[in-house]
C-alpha cells in the first residue's frame, strides 16, 4: 500500500518506519527542511530504542523516503496519516493549527479517493473540521474527489514504541464507511492477524477514547502520588500497599507506581485539554482538576525533602541527579520531573552535576544558559561523575543503568552518604544497611537528621 504521513516527529515517524517495516510504500512529510535533510542521511531527530536501526533500513531498501511537501509525491497515496503535533494553548486547548495546515494541504495536492487518518490526538469533532478543510481546498480546484476522515489514535509508550506498534493490545479506529473500514483492515491485519482486537466505533468515539485513556491513566499515577503523602506521614511503606491493592483483579498493578510525578508530551497536555473540552460544554473537571494538582505538586517532593534534609538554603550543597527525561528509554523531557528539581534547588543555592543516558543532548538546549555559565550546572559524561563530591544523589528516571549502584564507589565519591530515591527504585533497608541515608516516596517519615550540619558542609567547603 503507498501512504504518505505527514509529520516526522515521535509519532509520525514511528508509525511511517513500522508500515515500511510491513513491506508498504511510505513517505513521511516535514516542513521542516533541516529534519528532513538529516532524516534522508538516516539521523533521526528523537532517541526511541530500535527506531534508527528500523528507519535506515527501510530507507536502504527503498520503502521508506522523506519528503518537504505532498507536492513532491510521485505516486498517488491509498492512506494519508496526520501525525503532527498539538500542543497545549495558553488556555490548555489541544493547539490544532498544525493539524488544518495538513488537512489544507491534503486538500490542495490529493488527486483521487483516500483515506485521511487522524493519527494526531485532537479533539472531539476534530475529523469533522479536517473534512471541512479537504472539502474547501477542493472546491477552490473545482474538483470533486471523495474521501473519508477516520480517527486513530495512537497508544504509543515512549521507549516502547515499536514494540507497542507492531504487537498493540488493541487497535481504536473510528469511522463511518465500509471502504475505510477496509482499507484500515488491510492495514492493521498484518500486525495483529486477527481483527478481534480492532475496535471500530464511531469517530468522535475513537477521539474521546484517546483522551480518555490518558486521563485514567494519569489519575492513577496521581491517586498513588497522594496515597505516598499520606503514607509518609503515618509511616506507612506505600511500596507495599502497591502491592496490596494491585494484586486486587479489580484494579490491577499498571499506573500504580508512586514517584515524583509524570511528564512527557502526552498526559500533561491531554489532561488540560480534556479540562479546556469539559468547561467549554459547562462540565466542571473535579476530577481533572485534581489529578493535575497532585501532580504539581508532586513534582516539588524531592526538593521539599531535601529542604527538610539540609535547610532552606542550599548554598554550599552540591547535588548529583540521576535522570532528566521524563521517563526512561526517551530522551523526552517536556514536563519532566527533573526540571522543577533542578530549578527548585538551583534557587536555593544548590549546585547540581547531573547525568543521563539518552536526554544530555536535549538539556544543554532547554535549560538556561546562565545555569551553565554561572557553573549551577554541570552535565557529566557518566553517571558516576555526577556524584563526585556530592553531597546527595537524587534518583528522578529509573533508567536500567541506576537500578543496581556501586554502593562501595557511591562511598568513595561522594562527600554525604545520602540518596533521595523519587521512583522507590532502591531497597531502604539494603541502601541503610550500606550505611547511607534513604529517602523514598511515602516510604515512612522523614527523620530528622543530626549527623552533619549544613553550617559544617559549607564551612568544609
Amino acid at each position: 500500500m503507498n501512504i504518505a504521513v505527514i509529520g516526522a516527529g515521535y509519532v509520525g515517524l514511528v508509525t511511517g518506519a513500522c508500515f515500511a517495516e510491513l513491506g508498504n510504500h511510505v513517505t513521511c512529510v516535514d516542513v521542516n527542511p533541516e529534519k528532513i535533510a538529516n532524516l534522508k542521511k538516516g539521523i533521526l531527530p528523537i532517541y526511541e530504542p530500535g527506531l534508527e536501526l528500523m528507519v535506515n533500513s527501510n530507507l536502504n531498501e527503498g520503502r521508506l523516503q522523506f519528503v518537504n511537501s505532498l507536492a513532491e509525491l510521485s505516486t498517488e497515496i491509498q492512506v494519508i496519516f496526520i501525525a503532527v503535533g498539538t500542543p497545549s494553548d495558553k488556555d490548555g486547548a489541544a493547539d490544532i493549527q498544525y493539524v488544518l495546515e495538513a488537512a489544507r494541504s491534503i486538500g490542495a495536492h490529493m488527486n483521487d479517493y483516500c483515506v485521511v487518518v487522524d493519527k494526531s490526538t485532537v479533539p472531539v469533532g476534530m475529523a469533522d473540521q479536517v473534512s471541512e478543510v479537504i472539502q474547501q481546498a477542493l472546491r477552490e480546484r473545482h474538483l470533486a474527489i471523495r474521501f473519508d476522515v477516520v480517527s486513530n489514535p495512537e497508544f504509543l509508550r515512549e521507549g516502547a514504541a515499536i514494540e507497542d506498534f507492531m504487537r498493540p493490545d488493541r487497535v481504536i479506529i473510528g469511522l463511518e464507511s465500509n471502504n475505510a473500514k477496509n482499507i484500515m483492515l488491510d492495514l492493521y491485519l498484518p500486525i495483529l492477524r486477527s481483527p478481534e482486537r480492532i475496535y471500530f466505533m464511531n469517530v468522535k468515539d475513537a477521539e474521546m477514547t484517546k483522551y480518555a485513556a490518558n486521563a485514567m491513566l494519569a489519575t492513577r499515577i496521581s491517586f498513588m502520588n497522594e496515597m505516598s503523602v499520606l503514607c509518609e506521614q503515618l509511616d506507612v511503606d506505600i511500596e507495599n500497599v502497591r502491592i496490596g491493592i494491585g494484586s486486587d483483579s479489580r484494579i490491577g498493578s499498571a499506573f500504580l507506581n508512586p514517584g515524583c510525578g509524570y511528564g512527557g508530551s502526552c498526559f500533561p497536555k491531554d489532561v488540560k485539554a480534556l479540562m479546556k473540552m469539559s468547561l467549554d460544554h459547562q462540565v466542571e473537571p473535579i476530577i481533572l482538576r485534581a489529578v493535575e494538582e497532585r501532580n504539581r505538586n508532586q513534582k516539588l517532593l524531592l526538593s521539599q525533602k531535601l529542604v527538610q534534609v539540609f535547610g532552606e538554603d542550599l548554598t554550599g550543597v552540591t547535588l548529583g541527579v540521576w535522570g532528566l527525561s521524563f521517563k526512561p528509554g526517551t530522551d523526552d523531557m517536556r514536563e519532566a520531573s527533573s526540571l522543577v528539581l533542578i530549578e527548585e534547588t538551583i534557587k536555593r543555592g544548590a549546585r547540581v552535576q547531573a547525568y543521563d543516558p539518552a536526554a544530555m543532548e536535549v538539556a544543554r538546549e532547554i535549560m538556561p544558559r546562565e545555569w551553565f555559565t554561572k557553573h549551577q550546572l554541570t552535565l557529566t559524561e557518566h553517571q558516576y561523575d555526577a556524584l563526585k563530591e556530592a553531597d546527595a544523589l537524587v534518583l528522578v528516571t529509573e533508567w536500567k543503568p541506576f537500578c543496581y549502584p556501586d554502593l562501595a564507589a557511591l562511598k568513595n565519591l561522594m562527600r554525604q552518604c545520602i540518596i533521595f530515591d523519587g521512583r522507590n527504585q532502591y531497597d531502604p533497608k539494603h541502601i541503610r544497611a550500606a550505611g547511607f541515608e534513604y529517602y523514598g516516596i511515602g516510604r515512612g517519615k522523614l527523620i530528622e537528621r543530626n549527623t552533619i550540619s549544613r553550617e559544617k558542609v559549607v564551612g568544609e567547603r
